[in-house]
């Protein structure tokens, strides 16, 4: 008994247990794994290649939602699947919705003009030239979700904060584009929102939490130079997107998109849709078409066939890359790579 005790006595102190974090999407993972290195290791919902606009939950994902302490997720717009999952969490989660974070810059939908309409390319019909419009669609839903996710959920909203700066715009037009790490600056300001929420979830760690966000600070703007170095020779080369989904990364850099075209990675456009395609091409000027990993090389070639646009591969949201906080970094520089190397041939 006597030497349990002294046993017990001589036992090393540990820092209180981190909490159990779930995050929803690869990238924003990432920054939540850079936050929390050191500290423990967070849950990822939409592995792999999945993506979160076709994403359906599944029972290991709402039991770890289920035991979360703290879940991070970009919002309704982008991951609409945890929409009701997440209102029905017990109360002790804490929800942190980072579209709202403070000191992000937000971009509306592009609709019209050389932008088809705004499509995931899961949802476009084959041969069709009316794209499935999710500007007014998730424009509504945000706002409804937001309606309901209210404090008494559980739900940790920044968005008072984020009105009192002036930066509650996007919603009333046409609904905001929620590829909101793209741009480096977004991804900080997001580090930072997630940082204080760990903090606040977890203050034993709050030293571990701040010292880590320091340096993931210093590795974006690192990343961010590098990319911009890369990207200059080519910032003048016109090209044409599948998935309108780069306006963040093309805003902060300075890259040319001449407009997008909706295509289905599923089957094959008719042959007056592919008309329609090539003429536009064609029209704009396109020096490169970058497709996603989705879709087939064939459907690729099919779609630039006859202009002079070369062809490559952007990858927004990490699915081709393994999960953990090299992952952000990786899939921006793949991003400039993607584009240095098909716009200057």
């Amino acid at each position: 008994m006597a030497a349990s005790t002294a046993l017990l006595f001589l036992s090393p102190t540990f820092a209180s247990a981190a909490p159990d974090v779930v995050v929803s999407i690869k990238p924003v993972h990432s920054l939540v794994a850079s936050i929390m290195k050191g500290v423990g290791e967070p849950s990822l919902i939409v592995e792999g290649a999945a993506s979160p606009h076709t994403y359906t939950l599944k029972p290991s994902n709402a039991r770890a939602l289920e035991n979360a302490d703290v879940v991070f997720w970009v919002g309704p717009g982008l991951e609409a699947f945890l929409d009701k999952p997440l209102e029905a969490l017990p109360k002790k989660a804490k929800v942190i919705e980072l579209e709202d974070a403070p000191g992000l810059t937000k971009l509306p939908f592009r609709e019209g003009g050389a932008f088809e309409g705004h499509d995931h390319g899961e949802h476009a019909e084959a041969g069709e030239d009316n794209a499935h419009d999710h500007g007014t669609e998730e424009a509504s839903h945000t706002d409804h979700a937001k309606a309901e996710h209210a404090d008494d959920h559980g739900h940790d909203h920044a968005s008072e904060e984020a009105a009192a700066a002036g930066d509650n715009h996007g919603h009333e037009h046409g609904g905001t584009d929620m590829h909101l790490w793209l741009d480096p600056s977004n991804a900080k300001a997001m580090a930072a929102e997630i940082a204080k929420s760990l903090s606040d979830a977890d203050p034993a760690n709050k030293a571990a939490y701040e010292a880590n966000l320091t340096t993931l600070n210093a590795e974006i703007d690192a990343l961010d130079t590098g990319i911009a170095a890369q990207l200059k020779p080519v910032l003048e080369k016109p090209f044409i997107v599948f998935h309108d989904a780069y306006q963040y990364f093309e805003k902060h850099y300075g890259v040319r998109v001449a407009g997008s075209v909706t295509v289905s990675p599923e089957s094959m456009p008719g042959a007056e849709r592919l008309s329609t395609i090539h003429a536009k091409i064609k029209e704009l000027g396109a020096a490169c078409v970058f497709a996603e990993p989705q879709f087939e090389p064939k459907l690729i070639g099919v779609v630039t066939e006859g202009t002079d646009a070369k062809s490559g591969t952007l990858d927004p949201e990490g699915g081709a890359l393994d999960a953990g906080p090299a992952l952000y970094g990786e899939l921006m520089r793949n991003l400039a790579t993607s584009m240095s190397t098909c716009l200057s041939q």
